[in-house]
């Protein structure tokens, strides 16, 4: 299963990592300068749930915004929610 979300499709994007040296202007300096450019990866925070997708349970992965947000629906935790109504005739006693 690849690293990218269900739902709001995040996936592992490349950037870089900058180091610099001196003194800024604003403090008196003449300057920053880059001493160093390094790649490095951002990667979405990316959780394992199972979710009712198209009206079925399945596992997939999804991002910690799109729980938060309420994009990923959780099916019920207990058989029975789902039966109860259909055995009693729709009534609940």
């Amino acid at each position: 299963m690849p690293r990218v979300c269900h739902f709001t499709g995040a996936r592992t994007t490349r950037g870089n990592r900058l180091r610099y040296r001196g003194r800024p202007k604003y403090l008196g300096g003449i300057g920053l300068k880059m001493t160093s450019i390094a790649k490095r990866r951002f990667r979405p925070n990316l959780q394992d749930v199972t979710a009712v997708v198209d009206g079925k349970v399945r596992r997939i992965k999804a991002s910690t915004r799109a729980i938060k947000s309420g994009l990923v629906v959780k099916p019920l935790r207990r058989k029975y929610a789902y039966t109860r109504n259909a055995e009693h005739g729709g009534r609940t006693a």
